[in-house]
């Protein structure tokens, strides 16, 4: 077996949201594959922390406090990247929040809110990355969707909405720039145990719900997703582009 397929040695990463549940996890499976990771994360204290970690562990890791749904930090952010070097091998779009509640009561702010942290910042961020990108000559960007993007969910219509997007954005930009040796793919999880995902699985009533529709009949891990995005970004996959991989204990298989 040639081992350098499954290896991200000598890769420059940038992953948002990495400091907490699949992004958090995503950094680390990076960093144990022989990647260096810069991550973005709003909470200035948390990433700290984790920097000085990761550091001692033997990582090259940096990374930027930011909230990426507002006007003009996908600039400042890939300002920041360039700053450690000419050129970037991955990009993962994971930030991501939501607001649960029914289509007929949404504000106009939680549209907004929804939207720019969503979708709007994957697409700049990416958009500004893409010189960076093209310059390393093998780059790979993932998109971390959500089954909510393919089918119905109780997660709400904007979150659906947004996630659904991201998955036509990667088609999009599989097509466009696989002359430039970019690959994009997206992968959609289920239900994981993460921050964003605790109000909903600390409802027993709810917990069970998802559990009933779910085939494995468990909730999945941060690792687990984090492994399909390392797969993805590895050799080993070299020649798949354009797709989205479920991430979901059989969910979507199952028309119950």
């Amino acid at each position: 077996m040639n081992a350098s397929l499954w290896s991200l040695s000598g890769q420059r990463a940038l992953v948002t949201g990495g400091t907490k549940g699949i992004g958090e996890a995503i950094v680390r499976q990076f960093l144990d594959l022989g990647a260096s990771v810069f991550i973005v994360a709003r909470d200035n204290e948390l990433l700290q922390r984790q920097l000085t970690d990761y550091r001692q562990q033997g990582h090259t890791v940096d990374g930027i406090a930011a909230d990426i749904s507002q006007p003009g930090v996908a600039a400042q952010i890939i300002d920041a990247v360039r700053a450690t070097g000419d050129s970037l091998h991955i990009l993962v779009n994971n930030a991501g929040t939501n607001v649960r509640k029914p289509t007929a009561e949404y504000t106009t702010a939680e549209y907004d809110h929804v939207f720019n942290t969503n979708l709007r910042s994957a697409y700049e961020l990416t958009q500004a990355a893409y010189p960076l990108l093209k310059a390393s000559g093998n780059a790979k960007v993932v998109m971390v969707s959500s089954v909510s993007g393919l089918s119905h969910t109780s997660s709400g219509s904007l979150y659906g909405m947004t996630k659904a997007a991201m998955l036509q954005l990667t088609r999009n930009l599989a097509v466009e720039w696989a002359g430039d040796g970019i690959r994009v793919n997206a992968v959609a999880p289920w239900y994981i145990q993460t921050p964003l995902a605790s109000p909903v699985l600390n409802n027993p009533e709810k917990l069970q719900g998802i559990l009933k529709r779910t085939p494995m009949n468990r909730i999945g891990e941060p690792e687990e997703v984090a492994s399909v995005v390392s797969f993805l970004c590895m050799p080993a996959s070299g020649y798949v582009t354009g797709q989205t991989i479920a991430v979901d204990g059989g969910l979507l298989s199952w028309a119950y």
